[in-house]
């Protein structure tokens, strides 16, 4: 807590911060940061593998090769949300599981079955996009951004 904020605190709150900090656990920082990256590891070879096997089996460029990539990827984390394994993934895992692609599926999916009961339309459609609706328009937005400053310094020859 800063310094600021406990001087805010009354001195019953300041014991209290005391008592609870001192019994609250320590988190194993260096073993969650090596769980992280080995399960985001993980899941990042796996999707090289399976691209690589559309370039070689499929014979798709590396270009065209990675929306399929994407679309299994997608698929496969839903399924997983959906019979619950991914929770499990994703707890052992912490932030490894984060990667942009399972994260946003799995965001989308979880919002869903969330919701189900209110309905297909209102539930499962209207919830789907509240967590990761302004994530799209804030995406969408910042490439126009970026495209019109590289459009304006193309047309002024800095680029």
């Amino acid at each position: 807590m800063s310094i600021k904020k406990k001087k805010k605190l009354s001195p019953t709150q300041q014991e209290y911060q005391q008592f609870a900090q001192e019994r609250e656990p320590k988190r194993p920082i260096f073993l969650n940061c090596l769980k992280a990256f080995l399960v985001g590891g993980i899941i990042c070879t796996l999707s090289q593998a399976l691209q690589m096997f559309f370039v070689k089996y499929l014979h798709l460029s590396q270009e065209k090769a990675a929306n399929p990539t994407v679309a299994v990827v997608i698929i496969v984390t839903v399924l997983l949300t959906g019979l619950g394994v991914f929770d499990h993934i994703a707890q052992f895992a912490g932030a490894g599981t984060v990667i942009p692609i399972t994260g946003f599926a799995n965001t989308i999916a979880s919002a869903s079955i969330e919701h189900q009961s209110e309905g297909y339309v209102l539930g499962v459609g209207g919830n789907m996009f509240k967590l990761a609706g302004p994530v799209i328009v804030y995406g969408v937005f910042s490439a126009f951004v970026v495209s019109l400053v590289v459009i304006s310094l193309r047309a002024l020859g800095v680029m």
